[in-house]
């Protein structure tokens, strides 16, 4: 995975940052956004492309496009920064391959242990029950 050809498959939009801030806010666009089409991508191969579909489903949008935004700087610079390591990190995870859980038989004491249990059980119900005369 190549950083910078990613980077350059990405769109940014600057948008107004909602919120508190005061009369600064109002007129500075220091929100970024974070656009990047999954679909049409070049640097991930077929497999990678399926696995991220699998993985990040939540996070795509019907068109299948990746949308982050950022706004927790009043730089728009920094805020750009900050949503592209949250990129990286995102697709990073998607694309880990989860282990096989391998199946176990239980061990000789658990099984005697819920043996134990269910004769305690037993137990405990005969001794509720009224006594035959």
């Amino acid at each position: 995975m190549n950083k910078e050809t990613i980077i350059k498959e990405l769109s940014f939009k600057a948008v107004r940052s909602g919120g508190a801030g005061g009369q600064h806010v109002n007129k500075v666009s220091s929100k970024v956004e974070l656009i990047f089409d999954l679909q049409n991508s070049s640097e991930f191969s077929d497999d990678e492309k399926t696995l991220l579909f699998k993985n990040l489903q939540s996070k795509l949008t019907k068109e299948n496009v990746l949308l982050l935004n950022c706004d927790e700087s009043r730089s728009q610079h920094k805020n750009k920064e900050l949503v592209i390591e949250r990129f990286f990190t995102i697709i990073e995870k998607g694309l880990k391959v989860p282990k096989k859980r391998k199946a176990t038989k239980p061990t000789k004491s658990s099984i005697q242990k819920r043996i134990d249990k269910k004769k305690n059980v037993a137990i405990k119900k005969v001794l509720r029950q009224k006594p035959n005369f």
